[in-house]
């Protein structure tokens, strides 16, 4: 063992070094120096260049780089009022203007910054979110595919007996959920007495999200479920003892896919009889499992390992696997050890290779060719082959014994862990590479292998076609979904608990409600037809259940299911003032226009903002109980430090004062009318005003810059490369995709593969304009 980790520790060391060299900058991009020179270059030398350094690097006095994304017009609004620092007069009017020109050009600009220090695209570990799904679908590719979701809900077999045996089957239906209460009586009296019955459930159930699943079976009688595995029950409550009616089990689920479940009632003895099957995903509280997770169709196991893993850097912005820790290292071998083992237990069905069987050697040896090669996302060379397969089988003494070291050996490879890990040139495979991983954060199917190998991935309208067609899996849109949470500041939310004595109504299940109806209007825009990104800032329709009803003001059932509904006379605006994000963006008793502005400017308008100098506690609101949020948020921020960042994030939050702190609609706030107007000054210098969220939301619909964001951030978390690695011409190219796709969502994606899946790797840093 200590020799093969050496080995491993060689070949990692290898690959690193070779891919550190392959992606190096481009000589003709890292010789430019050239920056702007003028009167504002003059005036930056004499003034600026003490605090600021050569090219806005810092010094000792002011550490922080001059770098961002303010326009020019902001620039010299903030150099006009304020530098240089102790003496601002010395650098206003036309003066303030060249010298904020030349900055912005110089390299405080994205651009100039991309040309001071290139961008490039980096070598990357799989993400703890690709590698569990890599795995998934590596094993996934040895078993029968199964069925396509069919109708919604589970099929149901009703039995005249306290067992469900075949001759005791009475009929059978398509049951959407199951909450059932029998009382009394049975299923359908008139075939079954209700002495003793029993029923089966089988179907397969849908996990929107990656993470720990709890299983919730509440009955009286008997029960029994299996979930992601046919043998052993995950609840296991056949045989009645004590007064136990509520049953728990927990298992981790990867997200965006279905699992195999079955469910077994069984009753005899008791007065009574019902059943009803909940769970409690991923940040939500306990609830039924509607027919939107359910369908009737057989699918198969599908790999969850249990090794936990530690999280991803999202410092950027996005998940990225750049940095290699111990702890992660240490991980994917526990993962290795863990999925080698459940292949030697699940052999015979993953390499259909019995004991018997008299070319079983052969067998297995084909088995695990496909297995590296597919980990590997290419054919092995025939050196390749010897190291991972024959010698394998030749040292290890019996078949099973080495295809679990070839297991071991090929998910701890470098080849399998690594992305962007080849030469300058990228081949039909790196397409292929690139696609999966994309847009499903997982490895290429058999299509795009077989593409890759038959030269069909080296045009940009071949990438697009595949794109187009992986665009519609479930695993794309799960990946659209966990970017469009990331977008919106809730992928990792913080328990919502609202002040009691204000809002008695709001509870845990009102939050987790206010959640499942965020995640439905997602869900909505992702499944339509065009994946409208207008709908997610336009629609006056918030998802609404009886509970959320009686708290909103809505007319609705107490037991109704979610369902569209019209809220506030049409004040309403998506994601912009979605009950949800309103009431995560606000403290326990009071809206707060800072955080919301920050919502605004930093995901919907894509704005950069600086952590502040200090940090500052929120004024009380008994210590001023006559001034309205708006107006204690004023005085809170009026400091000349805070305007640099409040100067634009207040005033965007201060169009969403109409929402209270559960995100309830109001026209008063302490007898004063709600001051809801807001404004933005645009990067172009143009000063919008809008009152209220139906306006800022309108502001957001025609903002060049609310495009370019979400376009920019989506490329980001799809690809996970920095976009001027691509050449500073990609992100406006894609925005005017965008806006010509009239705001497909999934066109964008197509667009983002075409862009980035053919690129060079040498090429790349030089394709940044200068």
């Amino acid at each position: 063992m200590r020799n093969a980790r050496l080995q491993f520790a060689i070949l990692l060391a290898a690959a690193l070094l070779h891919a550190l060299g392959a992606i190096g900058t481009s000589e003709c991009f890292a010789d430019d120096k050239t920056t702007p020179e003028g009167p504002g270059a003059a005036i930056y030398r004499d003034q600026c260049i003490s605090c600021h350094g050569e090219q806005g690097e810092g010094t000792n006095e002011y550490k922080r780089a001059l770098a961002g994304d303010r326009s020019v017009v902001e620039l010299t609004k903030f150099i006009h009022d304020t530098m240089p620092k102790d003496s601002a007069e010395d650098c206003v009017g036309p003066d303030a203007e060249r010298v904020a020109k030349y900055i912005y050009e110089a390299f405080y600009s994205k651009d100039a910054q991309a040309r001071l220090h290139p961008p490039r695209i980096e070598l990357a570990r799989l993400t703890v979110r690709q590698y569990r799904n890599a795995l998934a679908d590596l094993i996934g590719s040895f078993r029968d595919p199964g069925e396509a979701p069919a109708e919604r809900g589970l099929k149901g077999e009703y039995y005249k007996s306290s067992r469900p045996r075949g001759r005791d089957r009475e009929f059978e239906r398509v049951d959407r959920t199951i909450a059932f209460d029998f009382k009394d009586s049975s299923p359908d009296p008139d075939k079954i007495k209700p002495e003793e019955f029993s029923a089966r459930w089988r179907g397969s159930v849908f996990a929107p999200d990656t993470g720990e699943y709890e299983f919730i079976v509440k009955t009286e009688n008997g029960a029994r479920l299996w979930v992601n595995d046919d043998q052993k029950p995950l609840i296991d409550a056949g045989v009645k003892s004590g007064d136990d009616r509520e049953f728990r089990a927990t298992i981790w689920l990867v997200g965006g896919r279905w699992y195999p479940l079955r469910l077994e009632f069984l009753k005899s003895k008791e007065p009574t009889a019902s059943i009803a099957l909940r769970w409690k995903p991923p940040h939500l509280a306990p609830h039924a499992i509607d027919e939107r997770h359910l369908s009737t169709a057989h699918v198969p196991e599908v790999y969850a390992f249990a090794t936990p893993f530690p999280p991803d850097d999202k410092s950027v912005g996005y998940e990225r696997g750049t940095f290699v820790s111990k702890a992660w290292d240490a991980a994917t071998t526990e993962a290795a050890i863990e999925t080698a083992a459940y292949v030697e237990a699940n052999l015979r069905e993953l390499a259909g290779a019995s004991d018997r069987d008299g070319d079983r050697d052969a067998r297995l040896r084909e088995f695990c060719q496909k297995f590296v090669e597919r980990a590997f996302r290419r054919p092995l060379a025939d050196d390749e082959r010897r190291l991972y397969i024959d010698r394998q089988f030749d040292e290890a003494g019996n078949p099973g014994t080495a295809v679990k070291r070839v297991v071991l050996l090929a998910l701890k490879s470098p080849r399998f862990l690594f992305r962007e890990l080849g030469t300058d040139e990228v081949d039909g495979y790196d397409v292929a590479e690139r696609l999966a991983f994309g847009l499903w954060d997982s490895l290429p199917d058999a299509a795009l292998l077989k593409a890759a190998a038959a030269g069909e991935l080296a045009t940009r309208e071949q990438v697009a076609s595949h794109a187009r067609r992986m665009a519609g899996d479930e695993r794309a849109k799960a990946k659209l979904r966990e970017f469009l949470l990331l977008w919106l500041r809730v992928d990792q939310p913080l328990e919502l608990s609202k002040d009691k004595a204000l809002f008695a109504d709001f509870d845990a299940d009102v939050a987790s409600d206010l959640r499942r109806s965020l995640e439905l209007l997602l869900d909505d825009v992702i499944e339509g037809e065009k994946a409208d990104f207008r709908a997610l800032l336009a629609t006056d329709e918030v998802w609404l259940n009886g509970r959320l009803a009686k708290v909103y003001g809505a007319e609705l059932p107490p037991d109704a299911d979610f369902t569209k509904v019209k809220l506030d006379d049409g004040q309403r605006a998506g994601v912009v003032s979605h009950p949800y994000l309103m009431a995560t963006f606000a403290y326990s008793a009071a809206s707060s226009p800072i955080h919301r502005g920050v919502f605004v400017s930093r995901s919907l308008l894509g704005r950069a903002l600086r952590q502040p100098p200090e940090a500052v506690a929120p004024l009380a609101p008994d210590l001023h109980p006559d001034l309205t949020t708006r107006a204690r948020t004023v005085l809170q921020t009026s400091p000349e430090a805070c305007q640099m960042c409040h100067g634009m994030i207040n005033p965007l939050g201060f169009a969403l004062e109409n929402f209270d702190a559960v995100g309830r609609y109001r026209k008063e706030e302490k007898g004063k009318p709600i001051d809801a107007v807001g404004q933005y000054l645009t990067r172009e210098g143009d000063e919008r005003k809008f009152a209220g969220p139906r306006e800022l939301a309108d502001f957001l619909l025609a903002s060049d810059e609310a495009r370019e964001a979400f376009a920019e951030q989506l490329f980001h978390y799809m690809v996970q490369q920095p976009i001027r690695a691509y050449g500073n011409e990609t992100l406006p190219r894609l925005k005017q995709e965008f806006v010509q796709s009239d705001h497909d969502i999934r066109a964008a994606l197509v667009e983002i593969m075409a862009a980035s899946a053919l690129q060079s790797r040498k090429t790349a840093t030089g394709a940044v304009s200068k």
